[in-house]
Order: structure tokens, then sequence, then C-alpha cells
């Protein structure tokens, strides 16, 4: 990991960007005034200062990851300190454990989470919401869930986020790891990129 950004230099993110909307995710980072570059290459990581993983196919990203040499390396980061933040299959990646992931599907193993694929049903189940979230500021923030996971169990060095009316955890923190089952990036709310960042400007 590179030293962190001090002062007024812009924090170097990386978007994991083999599959998924990262497109949207540069953007709303960029907007926010960071460096923001596609990752694709184990090579690429060193240097980064944060890294982003999109919502897309996880089975496909895991794939992916491992065949461009970039999972282990990755992770291994994280685990070191490199903050990163996760949306939908994202979250799906950062955790340990899935409850449901097709043969041989493998993840990240650096959030200590429990989820479970497609909580909510296929693509035409996806919908939106208000959600409270005293963490990021008064205002609910409007969540979009499209084929989303859902935390079934979590350790107790995870704090919820978020959470919908009937109890399911849908965002959550883990030192410098933050994941959240909705796109954020498709919604136009930024909080959460927000946040993000204030983890790496702190590292």
């Amino acid at each position: 990991m590179a030293g962190s950004p001090t002062g007024g230099a812009r924090p170097r993110i990386g978007v994991l960007a083999l599959q998924g909307d990262f497109r949207e995710h540069i953007v709303s980072l960029t907007e926010l005034g960071a460096d923001v570059v596609p990752l694709r290459r184990a090579e690429e990581i060193d240097g980064l200062d944060g890294v982003v993983i999109p919502g897309g196919e996880s089975s496909v990203m895991d794939k992916l990851s491992r065949s461009f040499g970039v999972a282990e390396p990755l992770a291994d980061a994280i685990r070191g300190g490199l903050p990163a933040y996760g949306t939908c299959a994202g979250m799906i990646m950062l955790s340990a454990r899935i409850a449901d992931g097709i043969s041989g599907q493998q993840t990240l193993g650096v959030l200590d989470t429990t989820v479970r694929r497609n909580a909510f049903g296929a693509q035409n189940d996806s919908f939106e919401t208000d959600i409270p979230m005293p963490d990021l500021g008064e205002a609910p923030v409007h969540a979009v869930f499209i084929r989303a996971p859902v935390v079934e169990q979590h350790g107790d060095d995870v704090h919820v986020l978020g959470a919908l009316p009937d109890g399911q955890v849908v965002a959550v923190q883990q030192g410098s790891v933050i994941a959240s089952a909705f796109h954020p990036e498709v919604a136009g709310e930024d909080r959460f990129h927000r946040r993000f960042l204030d983890l790496v400007r702190s590292a």
C-alpha cells in the first residue's frame, strides 16, 4: 500500500474493473476528488490508497480475479490495511463466507460476514427503499437493490451501518472495510463513497 495522502493530495483509488458497474464508481469517486484508476492486474495494486469492488456477477468476478492473478494479492493488501468498499457483488467478494455460492466459488475473505447471494430474488425483483443509517447522517439512505445479497451472520467486530425494517443487514463496516448490498453509485448517493474516502485519508 502506498503512503496515505496528506494535505491536499488526491487519494489514488483503484476500482476493480474486470466485470460489473465499475464505470459508475469511477465517476462517483472522481467527482469527490479522488484520482481513480481501473484495477485489473496485481502489479496495479501497488501505489493505491484504497480499492472499490463494484456490483456485477460475483461468481464471474471471482473467476476473473483469480485468472488475472489479482485476487490473492488484493486480499493480502486489504488484510494489510488497504481500505476497501464493496457494493452488491463486491460485498460477496469481500465476505469470508457465502451461504449459497456456486460450486468452487471463492471470496477474498477479508470481512467477517456470511452473505446470501440474490437474497431478494431475480433481476425483476429489484427494488428501491429509504433506510435510516445514523452513521451516515440524519437523512435516510436511498438504496437500490438489484439481485442483492444480504448479511446473514457477522462477527463481533463487524459494525452494522444499515438494516431493513425486518432486520436484514444490508450495510456493514469492519475496520477499514465497508460493504453494502445495494448500489449507492446508481442512486446518486455519495455518502458511502465519502465515508470510504475518509477511511482512506485517515489510514
